[in-house]
């Protein structure tokens, strides 16, 4: 199968489709990888590093996404880039449409078979192209946390740790999974009172051992929310459900609680955000205000730190890559050991969404994946 690998366009987005490292796992077994020119700049691989690993080098992204049979990128693809997409081409990588209605349009439009990685399942369920990029980014959020707070950026002016005599600053993490518990476990390392928030009591108990004890656990009901925001200096929205919108946990009338200065890091702004008033964000631009409350709702996080969340990535992905590759549609069959994971993964066939999460969220006619790929 032939590859390609265009540079991700979307705004401070340093990571690439595939590391040199990755090209050479897909060379190795007779695919062709065509890569543009400076796609690896942001990871400080060269050119040449993946030309040693067998790729070759396209001058423009028109030349891959006209040539390859699989794209392989790390972000949605923006406009200028579905509508290059083709009937017949596989395309792989984050999608979060759910709250994007445009790209969705865009992927049916084009008739290409899309893979979304934040929906393909492992056999416990679990969700292992996700998690690696909501470990960098719960861990991240602590860091843009602490900067958002510092009173020159317009925060209250806490140190998250405190010091001896000092209040240590409190962060309260909705949502127990992933991400918040790489935000929690950050948070306490650092040296806050932290709190995590979840709705289900057994994960509760997993994160109280877990964490022996040094962080509070509760129950999530709209009491406990209004409350542990209130006294909170930064607030990490960490909740999933998968393929679909995150439910608004923190409405705006909610916000008049919030001490004046505290921050909100919505980490599910991917998913259209768990805080009623946030919106997508950029590193170049990372933060806003309302009603007094700093809101950090950078859509790609882990683009800060592509070195480390570009391998994580591709050690993630490449087993699913290479049976795509080696596989075709083939792949999500039954038969396969990427089978069922892979079908989860597809969003959209032939023009056709198959996930039944976006087509609830985007109100649009859902087909059962097996039904779509006959």
């Amino acid at each position: 199968m032939h590859i390609g690998v265009p540079s991700e366009i979307k705004n401070h987005e340093y990571r690439v489709g595939l590391t040199p490292g990755a090209v050479r796992e897909y060379t190795a077994r007779g695919h062709t990888a065509t890569v543009q020119a400076g796609a690896g700049d942001g990871i400080l691989a060269t050119d040449d590093a993946y030309r040693a690993a067998g790729a070759i080098i396209a001058d423009t992204a028109e030349e891959i996404f006209k040539s390859a049979d699989m794209i392989v990128k790390v972000k949605e693809p923006q406009p200028g880039e579905w509508v290059q997409l083709r009937e017949g081409q596989l395309l792989f990588t984050y999608l979060h449409l759910a709250p994007d209605p445009d790209q969705a349009k865009g992927l049916i439009e084009s008739g290409c078979t899309a893979i979304a990685y934040e929906t393909v399942t492992d056999e416990r369920g679990a969700l292992p192209l996700l998690a690696p990029m909501s470990e960098v980014a719960g861990r991240l959020s602590i860091e843009a946390a602490g900067e958002a707070m510092r009173r020159s950026e317009g925060g209250a002016g806490i140190l998250l740790g405190g010091v001896p005599g000092v209040q240590a600053g409190k962060v309260t993490v909705l949502g127990g999974g992933v991400v918040g518990t790489h935000a929690a476990r950050m948070a306490v390392g650092l040296g806050a009172e932290v709190t995590i928030v979840d709705k289900s009591i057994p994960r509760l108990r997993q994160l109280d051992e877990m964490f022996h004890g040094r962080v509070k656990t509760r129950y999530s009901t709209l009491e406990t929310i209004d409350h542990e925001i209130g006294v909170a200096d930064a607030v990490i929205g960490a909740v999933l459900i998968p393929g679909a919108s995150a439910p608004k946990l923190v409405t705006r009338e909610m916000l008049g609680s919030m001490k004046p200065g505290s921050v909100l890091v919505d980490v599910a702004i991917d998913q259209g955000g768990c805080f009623e008033t946030s919106k997508p964000t950029t590193h170049e631009d990372p933060t806003f205000v309302v009603d007094g409350i700093i809101h950090y709702c950078v859509a790609n996080m882990p683009g800060a730190v592509p070195q480390t969340s570009a391998a994580a990535l591709n050690n993630a992905t490449l087993p699913y890559g290479l049976a795509l590759a080696e596989q075709g549609l083939d792949a999500m069959h039954a038969h396969s050991p990427t089978g069922s994971g892979l079908l989860d993964g597809l969003n959209i066939h032939k023009g056709k969404v198959t996930s039944k999460a976006v087509a609830e969220s985007l109100d649009l006619p859902f087909i059962e994946p097996e039904t779509a790929l006959g």
